[in-house]
């Protein structure tokens, strides 16, 4: 199989960028030469757009990582953090002197978005009497494709983060709330924007629970009782998201896509490029116009190929702010 080609990491200068690989296990990634319109299917097409997954997967993607339409070669200017803060006393104007000049400097910062895709071969004499099983190979395929997109995320997100290890148990005098509060005023002293986003993975929630239950502190145990939505306001954050997405880790075993982490991050929804976010995620279109497009062909008497593909990357252009406490 034909592999779709891979951008440096260091490319352009953006502090990290996803590189199309995933580990443990081989992808094996759509052959380009039947990505033609000969084969496209607007059904399954609209299907699988249309589709959600039962695990919200494409939810956590879209929190971690909000998507952003852009051609496929995308060409931004990273502001430098420090010049948005800057201040000064000599911006009185004498008569007949002109004002004080101000420069702002940036790194022109070019990606270009990776073709993704996965193809599964099936065989008539198995599958035409099954019904359906056409739009069930599409969503299982995307499905597949957001698993792969949130795991390269989440790599990426959380290498660039600035880490601090937390141990939250049954011990006295724990306080998971405080921790990540803590953390997020430390993330505003370094790049000036509060952090916006937490993500706590499914473990690091449990962890928190449990420790809040088992102080014998005024209020410590009523917080264990906070739903994310309350927790984010006593955070002052816009949102937090639990994590439970898992993935084939071994042949009988699962693991977290999200690690035992708590990731606080900036980001919105319905970003420019040149947003002041730590995390991006630009997509192009496929020929569908949507962000997915799902392909079928025929492939000698006995066999039907669907493909499903689209185009993105994650970026990080900014690592300022952007924490991470790893949780035991």
């Amino acid at each position: 199989m034909k592999k779709v080609a891979l951008i440096n990491a260091a490319h352009a200068g953006l502090m990290t960028v996803d590189d199309g690989n995933l580990q443990p296990g081989v992808i094996a990634l759509a052959n380009e030469s039947r990505f033609d319109s000969r084969y496209f299917s607007e059904p399954l097409t609209t299907y699988a757009t249309g589709w959600r997954d039962p695990n919200n997967i494409e939810e956590t993607l879209n929190f971690l990582a909000p998507p952003i339409q852009t051609p496929r070669k995308v060409e931004f200017k990273k502001a430098v953090n420090a010049e948005q803060f800057l201040s000064e006393t000599d911006d009185l104007r004498a008569i007949m002197a002109s004002f004080k000049r101000v420069d702002y400097t940036g790194t022109t910062a070019i990606v270009k978005t990776l073709n993704k895709g996965l193809t599964y071969r099936g065989d008539f004499d198995e599958i035409d009497e099954l019904p359906g099983w056409r739009e069930k190979v599409a969503a299982n395929l995307k499905q597949r494709l957001l698993r792969n997109e949130l795991r390269r995320g989440i790599t990426v997100v959380a290498a660039g983060a600035t880490n601090t290890a937390k141990t939250w148990d049954t011990s006295a005098g724990k306080d998971p709330d405080q921790d990540v509060n803590t953390d997020l005023l430390t993330g505003v002293s370094a790049s000036g924007i509060r952090a916006n986003r937490v993500l706590y993975n499914d473990v690091a929630w449990n962890k928190r629970l449990v420790s809040l239950r088992a102080q014998n502190l005024l209020g410590q145990g009523n917080s264990s009782g906070m739903t994310p939505e309350q927790l984010a306001g006593w955070l002052g954050v816009s949102g937090i998201r639990v994590s439970r997405e898992r993935f084939q880790n071994a042949a009988a075993t699962k693991a977290n896509v999200v690690p035992d982490i708590v990731l606080e991050f900036y980001a919105e929804d319905g970003q420019m490029i040149d947003d002041p976010s730590n995390v991006k995620r630009f997509w192009t279109p496929c020929r569908s116009g949507g962000m997915f497009a799902v392909y079928e062909q025929q492939v000698g008497e006995k066999f039907l190929d669907i493909t499903v593909e689209h185009y993105s990357i994650t970026v990080v252009p900014s690592t300022l702010g952007l924490r991470k406490l790893t949780i035991s």
